[in-house]
């Protein structure tokens, strides 16, 4: 989570002071955020452009100031200790198999029998990660999904937007808002929100504390006559694709799901693990989650771009970088459905 922590304090700290303002502003504001405010021309783009290139930049002195200091913990911890033993880790199960690569006769049997020596490879890894798909990370994130009524959409922004800062600004609620944003195209008057908790323990003890706050009684009645359903999964994020600490870059997203053939997950991860580095090349991602409860067999990717064209543009250009065609073809036979929907941040939103 080197990607996540240091920044997050860092950008929460400053947001702290406006949490309120945005939940006021938001009371009184009438008007829902559409792609219609978001300005098309060159010069929001470059200004996107610009922000990404600062967001990553502090990503990356947040990574080397806590690999710094890791560093300097394990040498203190080896100095004291006989460095006897290691935790076995994706790398060593390849390693391992690799190893016992000359003690298979490369024949057609032996093919059939254990398969090439890249599906070997996948399959050690499958195999070491299966267990930390099970408990991967100390986060457990959900996404919910609110179908409103089309003439209370309004009253909603108003309702939602005066509560959730407030809830997520309470440090005993033990709960991290992600984002918040409004489907632009797709399933219209549909707003949906991303939170994170601190584990399984953590969801259960923030919902235990947020329904028990003195204003949840009469926030959840106001809701219930505002919305037509609600829609609710527990996801846990790939540990290649840590969830992003709150940013401020403009333009829109993309919410694009998957709905996976059962038991392909693990095959689905390791493919993406790779080409996800082919994508961070030309694209900006937020996030990418399991369903865990809920909807399962579902996979999330949240994206961010600075409109409709560069998206299409920076997805074309994928095209071009190496290993990114391999992903696609590999992942394809995987998908039962796939969805794609675009958002608009909420002026309360975290991550816009």
């Amino acid at each position: 989570m080197l990607s996540r922590s240091l920044p997050r304090r860092r950008v929460t700290a400053d947001l702290h002071g406006v949490w309120r303002a945005f939940g006021t502003a938001a009371a009184r504001q009438s008007k829902t955020p559409s792609m219609g405010d978001i300005n098309p021309s060159r010069a929001q783009i470059d200004s996107f452009n610009r922000k990404q290139a600062q967001f990553r930049e502090m990503l990356v002195e947040a990574q080397k100031e806590q690999g710094a200091r890791a560093l300097a913990a394990n040498n203190f911890s080896a100095s004291e200790t006989s460095g006897q033993g290691s935790s076995e880790t994706d790398a060593g199960v390849t390693a391992e198999a690799s190893k016992h690569e000359t003690d298979r006769k490369p024949n057609v049997l032996s093919n059939l029998i254990y398969g090439t020596k890249e599906g070997r490879e996948m399959e050690a890894q499958i195999q070491a990660s299966f267990s930390q798909v099970l408990a991967r990370g100390k986060y457990v994130h959900s996404i919910v999904f609110h179908e409103v009524k089309p003439d209370r959409v309004d009253e909603y922004m108003a309702l939602v937007g005066h509560y959730y800062p407030k809830i997520a600004n309470l440090p005993e609620n033990k709960v991290h808002l992600v984002g918040s944003w409004r489907v632009e195209i797709g399933d219209c008057d549909t707003f949906v929100h991303i939170w994170e908790y601190q584990k399984y323990e953590g969801y259960h003890q923030s919902r235990y504390s947020i329904t028990h706050h003195p204003e949840f009684a009469d926030f959840d009645s106001e809701l219930k006559l505002l919305i037509n359903s609600k829609h609710i999964s527990l996801m846990q994020e790939f540990s290649f694709w840590p969830t992003t600490p709150p940013r401020q870059l403009g333009g829109i997203f993309e919410l694009r799901s998957y709905t996976l053939h059962p038991g392909n997950l693990l095959e689905w991860e390791f493919h993406w693990r790779r080409g996800l580095e082919a994508r961070r090349e030309v694209m900006e991602g937020v996030g990418a989650w399991f369903v865990q409860i809920g909807e399962l067999n579902t996979v999330h990717h949240l994206w961010q771009f600075a409109n409709l064209e560069e998206r299409r543009e920076r997805r074309e250009k994928s095209w071009s970088v190496e290993g990114w065609s391999d992903t696609v073809h590999k992942t394809v036979p995987l998908i039962q459905s796939m969805k794609s929907r675009i958002l608009v941040p909420m002026p309360w939103s975290p991550v816009a």
